[in-house]
């Protein structure tokens, strides 16, 4: 540790070992027997039923709709234009909060994008509001579209991502060139992609007077989404509730307010009916963000030994024509290998195409996949082994800032990784390895590395007479298993075991658990859990030790420990007592801890903190037809305490998996000349299926961390896409010798 380096946080007393339980998830036999109960589940007494009429042309104008012939179908009821759309207290195209975007409600003609929300037909029936958008027949005056680098509206960013800088800099770039032995460029392209998530976008809207609002919908952040609403709709926020208890999926997309969903609330508001709107699969190519394209460019500077002495990163990022959110791509390379001089910059390009928005790992993601192509780019123009040049350029601490590293086991990672996928056995150079059937072997590796950001949170607990105990906290489980996890948390911190604990989440009238994004869920509402099951357990024992009848009686100076709903002295745990006694001699039925996580804003600034992790792959590659197929995924990662580790794997598996679809297929295809988006369904827009996916296994590195928050605890959600979609391109170009320059990888490249 440098002299200078700040103390470590103090660690929480730990009462138990619920730590590190393998759990199967509270929710489980729910979803497994169909009995969770998913937004457009819920059926409230006279429900009218909303679907969105969308634009399809990508630029230009609405010149006439045939309302009338809508609104003569038998079953319904209005249909919403902007010539009748009732007002907002909040004008859309002003952005509100971090989260914020300008979004497409029906305040002009104007179109902007495939997919945009050009009307809202309300029927009495499913089926009779969707004939009466057909009979629209809605009319344009259409534009160009505007849909790649040669055309879009080049500009310069204030910001990429949620706020980011566009440009960052450490060191003397030129200098570092001027040092280089020698230069390697690699161009990388990658394309658009969709959340879609398994659960379309959906909401159940129900009105109590003008003023009281009730919102059955997949969420990500139920308080922040809470108060966006109340300031749309003009009323208290404390009027609005969100009900979310299950989603399926989300992966960013779920965290921002949506124009359909948003008129879906006017109408129901207009109507005095509860409505309901669930978004079609290819209406969701639109208005609910995606990943958004990049072209970037690398360019190393490398010394004779190998060592890198400069590195730019360029990356040109896709948003829509009226919105600025960027894919952070470049923001990559700011962090994972030593340089002296680093910089990163983003040039945005405005094209005729919904706004992009945070999706599993955003920028990483992208960013990483150029990145740990142009670091195999460097390793094999200095003849080097990748892994040997990864370790060669290791970043003892965090680039450009040299920030010590909270924890950093990557070393640990890449030696497992490496050990238990047989990397010592690779050649070096490509196309020396196949299989018994003449296939190209190649094998190839990433850098995994994603940050530890946290949210603000609260949580409350409640210890209750017959000694179990109920957490509360809007949090969220989009699939990732966090009811499970959360509830590990608050019953170790509790004493109890998780079976005593009910764990109440998903409602957006208990206590604020933060953002389900960025990987930081578990680490920002279980911190705030922690400190309420500490709260609660301080206030039972201050009972007990003011009550002369107890074996705890003046132990306040000494202190306790709460294990198996017994609080124990420390200086004699002979000497001790169960909750439901203290609490039934001194009268009362419950005590109620609340918590907060505040991070230690000092540590943060101090130490550098990521989870990190190194991804190992082999593909298959007939050499005639030039089909890849992946064989072998093998991931070790260092995330700091693993609260269960069962959730964890899953987490990883589901993230490499992810890379593998990144690598190999996924992609939005869009008409140029049109700007439509030709597979936006499930059957087209491909994404791995059973015969796809390889054997997977992830390596769990142990890990400690002190600093990064007092439970050590770090994000595994998305480091799993981060390293899979180079390794898989690396491990291509081991076989065939060819080095992609776009994502995902087509047989025509490879031939």
């Amino acid at each position: 540790m440098p002299l200078d380096s700040p103390a470590p946080i103090a660690p929480y007393p730990r009462h138990g070992s619920n730590s590190g339980q393998p759990l199967t998830r509270r929710d489980g036999e729910l979803k497994v027997t169909g009995r969770a109960t998913y937004a457009a589940d819920n059926h409230p007494a006279d429900l009218l039923y909303a679907v969105t009429a969308v634009s399809s042309i990508a630029r230009g104008r609405v010149t006439a709709l045939d309302v009338a012939a809508a609104k003569a179908h038998p079953g319904v009821v209005e249909v919403f234009t902007p010539a009748n759309r009732p007002p907002l207290a909040h004008d859309p195209d002003v952005k509100l909060g971090m989260f914020g975007f300008r979004i497409e409600v029906l305040q002009d003609d104007g179109v902007r994008y495939v997919n945009q929300p050009i009307a809202l037909v309300v029927a009495e029936t499913l089926e009779a509001a969707v004939e009466g958008a057909a009979l629209l027949n809605q009319q344009y005056e259409a534009q160009p579209a505007r849909t790649g680098l040669d055309d879009g509206e080049r500009y310069a960013p204030a910001a990429v991502g949620v706020g980011a800088p566009a440009h960052t800099a450490y060191g003397d770039l030129d200098a570092g060139f001027a040092a280089a032995d020698q230069i390697v460029e690699t161009d990388i392209t990658t394309p658009a992609q969709f959340h879609n998530a398994m659960e379309p976008h959906s909401v159940v809207a129900q009105w109590d007077g003008d003023d009281h609002l009730t919102l059955d919908m997949g969420n990500q952040a139920l308080v922040m989404s809470r108060d966006a609403y109340a300031v749309y709709f003009g009323i208290p926020a404390q009027n609005v509730l969100i009900r979310s208890p299950f989603l399926g999926g989300g992966f960013g997309s779920k965290a921002i307010l949506n124009g359909p969903q948003i008129l879906a609330i006017l109408a129901a508001r207009q109507l005095k009916r509860p409505v309901k709107l669930a978004l079609s699969r290819a209406q969701m190519y639109g208005p609910v963000g995606h990943r958004g394209r990049t072209w970037q460019r690398l360019r190393l500077g490398l010394d004779g030994e190998g060592r890198i002495t400069a590195l730019h990163h360029q990356s040109t990022a896709a948003t829509s024509s009226f919105e600025d959110f960027l894919e952070p791509a470049a923001s990559a390379s700011l962090h994972a290998y030593a340089s002296p001089a680093i910089l990163a910059e983003t040039q945005g390009l405005r094209l005729d195409t919904g706004t992009p928005g945070p999706m599993r790992a955003p920028g990483e993601a992208s960013g990483s996949a150029a990145l740990e192509v142009a670091i195999d780019a460097a390793a094999d123009a200095c003849g080097m082994d990748p892994l040997e040049f990864r370790l060669l350029n290791y970043a003892e601490t965090e680039p450009g800032t040299g920030r010590p590293y909270s924890s950093k086991a990557l070393r640990e990672c890449y030696s497992e990784g490496a050990k238990r996928f047989g990397w010592a056995g690779r050649p070096l150079q490509p196309r020396q390895m196949r299989d018994e059937n003449g296939m190209l072997v190649g094998w190839g590796m990433g850098t995994a590395l994603f940050p530890c950001p946290h949210f603000p949170a609260e949580a409350r607990a409640t210890l209750r007479a017959d000694g179990t105990a109920l957490v509360e906290t809007a949090g969220v489980d989009m699939g990732q298993g966090a009811w499970t996890a959360l509830a590990q948390i608050a019953a170790e911190a509790l004493g109890l075991d998780p079976e005593q604990v009910e764990f109440r989440s998903g409602v957006s009238d208990l206590p604020d658990a933060g953002v389900a994004g960025g990987s930081g869920h578990t680490a920002s509402a279980g911190l705030a859990l922690h400190n309420a099951g500490e709260d609660a357990i301080a206030r039972l024992a201050e009972l007990a030790g003011a009550d002369p009848a107890s074996p705890l009686f003046g132990a306040g100076n000494i202190g306790v420990v709460a294990r198996a709903g017994r609080l124990h002295r420390r200086d004699d745990e002979g000497r001790s007592e169960s909750y439901a006694d203290i609490l039934a001699r001194t009268g009362k039925s419950m005590v109620v801890g609340t918590g907060r996580m505040a991070r230690d804003d000092a540590a943060a600034q101090a130490w550098a903190m990521y989870s990190n992790g190194a991804v190992f792959a082999e593909v298959k590659v007939d050499p005639d037809l030039g089909v890849v197929r992946v064989t072998r995924l093998v991931g070790a990662f260092a995330a700091g305490r693993i609260i269960n580790p069962r959730l964890v794997r899953s987490q990883y598996y589901g993230g490499m998996i992810w890379g593998l679809s990144f690598a190999l297929h996924e992609a939005a295809q869009t008409d140029r000349r049109t700007g439509r988006i030709m597979n936006a369904d499930l059957s087209e827009y491909r994404v791995p299926v059973n015969a796809d996916v390889p054997s997977v296994e992830a390596i769990l590195v142990p890990e400690e961390d002190r600093y990064v928050n007092p439970l050590g605890i770090k994000g595994v959600g998305e480091i799993g896409v981060t390293g899979t979609v180079g390794a898989i391109a690396n491990a291509v170009r081991h076989a065939t010798g060819v080095r992609v320059s776009r994502f995902p990888i087509r047989i025509e490249d490879l031939l």
